[in-house]
């Protein structure tokens, strides 16, 4: 091999063995990246608890709402069995009224 065809070899080597050790990255770029991808992970994490406590609490006041729906609903109900049964009371005393004549 001549001389000049063995340099530009070696050359090419020593370029190529340059470009990928130069392409690693070193473990304090490593952790310096995952140390800011876990700052974000847990900014993510504090959100996420935050908002569960929120839905948690949204869902415990739903349930008392249904809850005092349904005794109102209850309330409602015997009220309307009352007013039924006065309201037969009442036509028949409006019927006994009607029926009887004046005292003048």
């Amino acid at each position: 091999m001549p001389l000049a065809r063995k340099s530009a070899a070696t050359a090419v080597v020593i370029a190529l063995s340059g470009l990928s050790l130069g392409g690693c990255a070193t473990t304090e770029y490593v952790d310096e990246q995952i140390a800011g991808v876990n700052t974000r992970i847990d900014a993510l994490e504090s959100r996420v608890r935050g908002v569960n406590d929120t839905a948690q609490a949204a869902a415990a006041s739903a349930q008392a709402a249904a809850a005092a729906a349904q005794a109102a609903a209850a309330e409602a109900q015997g009220a309307n069995q009352r007013i039924d049964q006065l309201t037969g009371r009442v036509d028949g005393l409006e019927q006994r009224m009607a029926t009887k004549r004046p005292r003048n």
